[in-house]
């Protein structure tokens, strides 16, 4: 019997380092299989840069894509979760999520129609103009300046049989877009908005440098800039412009109620929404926000109705800067504020800052309210928080303090200057990954905790993060009614001038912006309410025990994650805690 006992344990430890020596190696071999194919992802170019600097946009390398991101899905299906860590999880399903919308970006022949109301192909050059800082960087730019007629014949033909195909953009968003090229049709060469770089080269380049950039600039100005945006014009005005579509909605072009849908998918970075329920939300929020506006107006003593009262903000004098710099000034002043409450919400801040600039001229006047252009972790350019001073009437200055903490910190600089310092901790995709409902999410989420952060220091700046909020939650509301609703554009015009305090300029910017773009404007809001949402849950579960920097950092340690990764983050958050 004891013999026998002793046969059986042996065997029993037996199977036992079996099955943990194959745990072990299937977590190995999933990990390494993930890294693989992560690294096949990454290393991949589509193009040969040198050949085309400013990158390759013809229907040819976009199905080439498509067949690619196929092929690493395939790969990626072998690839067990059960064995992997977390960050490699989480790196799975952002990858998958990518590559499906590569492919999508092609199904729905997304390339058909690059242009938006406030950006397009042709603007989209504007930020190749940057500070050169070595004689390659010059040679670099300069490359990227004689590229341009390549660029601009590739786009045309896109254009050109996305008319034929009925995928265009209406006519109606095109209110003053001469100003995306008729800025840079101009006589002398050292007046074009591409030739300011070369005004200041670094003092580390020669005199014969010098000159053979400078004559080389003048040649590329001449020869391959100018001409191409007088071929711009005359596309533009003679061409695309008379024959483009009249209706507004996505959902009235061929396929556009599933691209539509698809749209609603990947800016919500979910599949449980529809159109239908998203306005259903939308409108929710605007009936809550409207009662806490309500209670300013009433506490404020103001003589008159929510309308009256919108009114009295946009003619008011006290609400708008004078000039540009007063407006850059009181920017400058609420994001020094902001830097200094980060301490007590954060355990890591970002090493790299950023500065606060007006929007280039070049593409002001199309251009929203203000916005975050961010920078790389080995760059030496520090992040910017662009505040637009066009047209100076439209710009409240109530608004400045919400504006400031989405677009700067804690919002999006933070946000983004953190996932780039991830470093090796994370795949390089993921670095350079945007994900609108987190991002966008955290940029509002942000708008919510500076309340906490005693940013709204008079009843008005109060009203005006009531309004943003209100901007965003209409949102909800104006993009499903244009793009599944059948909305005209006077309806969504009058639905966000009866609701935000936001200036007509404005809202007439922002219209063009959601019929141009269906889906972006969902994400703020589903994005917020998200965070919001998970925020409640662990403070009422952990009570005493939530730590708000704790909290903080479960968000954004990993970087950019879907909606779905970070909800599963923070209850894993939770349950820790609950159990420590």
């Amino acid at each position: 019997m004891l013999i026998r006992s002793s046969i059986y344990s042996r065997i029993i430890t037996l199977v036992f380092i079996a099955t943990v020596s194959g745990c072990i190696s299937n977590k190995e071999n999933s990990s390494q299989l993930l890294t693989s194919i992560v690294n096949e992802y990454q290393d991949h170019k589509g193009y040969d840069e040198q050949e085309f600097p400013l990158g390759l946009f013809t229907k040819k390398f976009y199905q080439f894509e498509a067949d690619f991101a196929k092929t690493i899905l395939k790969k990626l299906s072998e690839v067990s979760e059960i064995a992997l860590s977390e960050t490699e999880v989480i790196s799975l399903k952002l990858l998958k999520f990518k590559l499906k919308d590569q492919i999508d970006y092609f199904t729905y022949e997304r390339f058909l129609n690059p242009l938006l109301s406030d950006a397009g192909f042709h603007s989209n050059l504007n930020y190749i103009v940057r500070p050169l800082s070595s004689y390659k960087a010059a040679k670099d730019y300069l490359n990227k300046l004689n590229a341009i007629p390549v660029f601009v014949n590739q786009h045309f033909v896109n254009l050109r049989e996305g008319l034929e195909k009925g995928v265009s953009q209406p006519k109606v968003i095109f209110n003053g877009y001469e100003s995306t090229y008729e800025d840079h049709i101009i006589t002398d060469f050292s007046d074009s908005y591409f030739y300011k770089p070369f005004k200041s080269l670094p003092e580390n380049i020669t005199q014969d440098q010098k000159d053979s950039i400078l004559s080389a600039a003048k040649i590329a100005i001449e020869n391959s800039v100018i001409p191409q945006f007088k071929r711009i014009k005359t596309f533009f005005e003679e061409e695309y412009l008379p024959k483009t579509r009249t209706s507004i909605g996505v959902s009235e072009t061929p396929g556009g109620e599933e691209y539509y849908q698809n749209r609603i998918n990947f800016y919500t970075t979910s599949t449980l929404y529809s159109a239908e329920d998203i306005h259903q939300i939308g409108l929710k929020e605007v009936a809550r926000i409207k009662a806490e506006m309500l209670k300013i107006i009433k506490k404020l003593k103001f003589k008159g109705n929510f309308s009256a009262f919108l009114k009295f903000l946009r003619t008011d004098k006290q609400f708008y800067a004078k000039t540009s710099k007063e407006l850059l000034m009181f920017a400058r002043d609420i994001a020094k504020r902001a830097d200094e409450q980060l301490p007590r919400f954060f355990k890591i801040l970002p090493r790299k800052p950023y500065g606060v600039a007006p929007v280039p001229d070049a593409i002001a006047p199309k251009y929203t309210g203000g916005r975050y252009v961010g920078t790389s972790k080995n760059s030496t350019n520090p992040g910017y928080y662009w505040v637009n001073t066009y047209n100076l009437p439209s710009r409240t200055l109530y608004t400045i303090p919400s504006l400031t903490v989405h677009e700067a910190v804690p919002g999006h600089h933070l946000q983004g200057a953190l996932n780039n310092e991830l470093g090796d901790s994370i795949p390089q995709f993921r670095r350079n990954l945007y994900l609108s409902a987190y991002g966008e999410g955290w940029g509002l989420y942000s708008e919510f905790l500076a309340e906490e952060m005693g940013m709204y220091t008079t009843p008005y700046e109060h009203f005006g993060k009531f309004t943003y909020e209100m901007w965003r939650a209409c949102r909800l509301v104006v993009d499903t009614g244009i793009h599944a609703k059948g909305w005209t554009r006077d309806e969504v015009v009058d639905f966000m001038s009866a609701n935000t305090a936001l200036s007509i300029h404005e809202i007439n910017t922002e219209t063009d912006r959601y019929i141009s773009w269906p889906g972006q404007a969902l994400s703020y809001k589903i994005g917020e309410i998200k965070i919001r949402e998970l925020r409640e849950k662990a403070e009422t579960q952990l009570q005493t025990k939530f730590d708000i920097r704790a909290f903080h950092e479960v968000i954004l340690e990993q970087g950019t994650v879907t909606l779905e990764i970070l909800e599963t983050r923070i209850n894993n958050y939770i349950e820790k805690v609950l159990h420590e």
